[in-house]
């Protein structure tokens, strides 16, 4: 008896380690086919997106959006503005194109400022390139779907508008122009065809300003808005545009950091079933560090981790892409909420100091 219990024990003994090795073989094959199939829709989502290295925007892939409003500053809200002076935006455009890195900038409208940021571009041979825009104000009242419009905007003032949008599409062809070898991209309107915003503008006025601006101009003409507008009702414009510009934001949309680049490839892909065709520039993307309205989904951490992985991404695919924004700007947003997102998306704080993904940055290039 003992000695079949033992030569039964040695049996099963001697058939231990190859039943171990079958449970580790099936599990090594199993989480191949796992890789290879994230790899396959890695590589069908690339196939679908990889655009050619002529698309580049200038050739740059990495770019970033300039304001240069600080503390105490801010654009005109009615009872006139308050501008940051020449020394203050020859700083700021220093350290975007020393520090940062950044070659090739965004800003909003063809008004002082941003004359101003031309000539200083110009006067200080400065190795900046510029997406010039045109800010186009309200010409349809959106207050039954803008959450902060509390009544109709009167008829008197969106006629007035209308006049000022045609002025304001006179002085960007002007800036154009003039600034012909900095200005490599005119954008027309921002965000003003999601039913959200407060400065709302028809879709077929807007590619009738589109096509004016095409008449007198050299550079390729855009019209930036949230990716989502593009997927759903864009296939008209993106005809009349030279290139179509796109709005990301996974963290406003419930997303965090785990989800943040993925999300952001799908959405990308949504456009893509709608406009097949289509150069794709990212004129907006980024992640807050502080933000009232996400708790701990907004982090200096989290806006780094999104910042590296967006940025290598869009740089393997060849879409240029905007990163939103240089400097935080304390006037946006609630002036009751100090911590409210629109305050915290900057790589550097409203006193220009770096957040910890510029930090990240000069230790990367040391």
């Amino acid at each position: 008896m003992k000695t079949g219990k033992i030569s039964g024990f040695l049996s099963k003994a001697l058939l231990l380690p190859a039943f171990i090795a079958l449970i580790y073989l099936s599990a090594c094959n199993q989480t191949t086919n796992t890789n290879q199939n994230t790899t396959n829709e890695t590589a069908m989502q690339d196939e679908g997106l990889k655009q050619a290295k002529g698309d580049l925007l200038e050739g740059y892939s990495r770019a970033i959006c300039y304001s240069g409003f600080r503390s105490g500053q801010h654009p005109d809200r009615g009872e006139g503005a308050i501008n940051p002076s020449y020394q203050e935006v020859l700083e700021d455009l220093l350290i975007i194109s020393g520090k940062a890195g950044f070659n090739l900038i965004r800003i909003y409208d063809s008004g002082e400022n941003s004359e101003m940021t031309l000539r200083i571009i110009k006067e200080n041979k400065l190795n900046i390139k510029v997406m010039l825009g045109i800010w186009l104000r309200a010409e349809l009242s959106n207050h039954e779907t803008c959450e902060w419009l509390t009544e109709p905007i009167p008829e008197v003032e969106l006629q007035h508008n209308k006049t000022l949008n045609l002025l304001e599409i006179e002085q960007g062809i002007a800036l154009a122009k003039a600034y012909e070898n900095i200005v490599v991209a005119v954008n027309v309107g921002n965000e003003a065809l999601v039913d959200w915003n407060d400065h709302k503008v028809d879709t077929d006025t807007i590619i009738a300003y589109v096509k004016r601006v095409q008449k007198d101009i050299a550079q390729p003409v855009t019209v930036a808005d949230n990716y989502r507008w593009w997927a759903d009702h864009g296939a008209e414009l993106a005809k009349a545009v030279d290139f179509v510009s796109i709005h990301l934001y996974p963290v406003w949309e419930g997303k965090d950091i785990d989800e943040g680049l993925s999300y952001s490839i799908q959405n990308l892909l949504d456009i893509r079933k709608t406009i097949p065709e289509a150069t794709f520039v990212i004129t907006e993307a980024g992640w807050p560090s502080i933000a009232s309205e996400f708790g701990e989904r907004a982090s200096e951490e989290k806006q780094s981790q999104y910042y590296k992985e967006l940025l290598d991404w869009t740089s393997k695919m060849n879409i240029t892409t905007f990163w939103f924004e240089a400097f935080d700007e304390d006037w946006k947003g609630n002036p009751d909420d100090m911590m409210g997102a629109e305050k915290h998306w900057g790589l550097f704080n409203v006193d220009r100091t770096p957040k910890k993904v510029m930090l990240q940055f000069s230790k990367d290039q040391q």
